[in-house]
């Protein structure tokens, strides 16, 4: 299984970043990959819908160390597993996504990272703008 790291050099601190991340509130202003819709709760897990379908996600509790890790419940009944991290960055902080290429073609693979790529370059735009 390969995996790929993508990340983006935001200029702002990374518990900034974080917050703004973590807050299920604002996945559909960046995370286009994951939530198209306003996040619902959904017992213990939140609910949206991605380009995939309906998906229903849970993050890893709030911590101190930037971990957004993530589990994702496809419309299929997959779970996948997407590591997500916030780490400080001599310019502010960098955000890291990796991707793996579970049963997916080259090609399937390779658009996912552009579309992670995407998300996390509009996660540093709205934060460039100051949100």
């Amino acid at each position: 299984m390969r995996s790929l790291h993508l990340s983006a050099v935001i200029a702002r601190d990374a518990a900034e970043v974080y917050a703004f991340a973590a807050d299920p509130e604002n996945l559909p202003r960046w995370a286009a990959g994951l939530a198209q819709s306003d996040v619902r709760r959904g017992g213990s897990a939140l609910v949206a819908q991605s380009p995939m379908g309906e998906v229903s996600f849970t993050f890893a509790p709030h911590n101190a160390f930037g971990v957004l890790d993530h589990d994702v419940r496809l419309p299929s009944g997959q779970v996948v597993h997407n590591p997500l991290r916030v780490i400080p960055h001599p310019e502010g902080s960098e955000i890291v996504f990796t991707l793996r290429q579970r049963d997916l073609t080259d090609e399937e693979f390779e658009r996912d990272a552009a579309a992670i790529r995407q998300d996390l370059e509009q996660l540093r735009a709205l934060l460039d703008e100051g949100v």
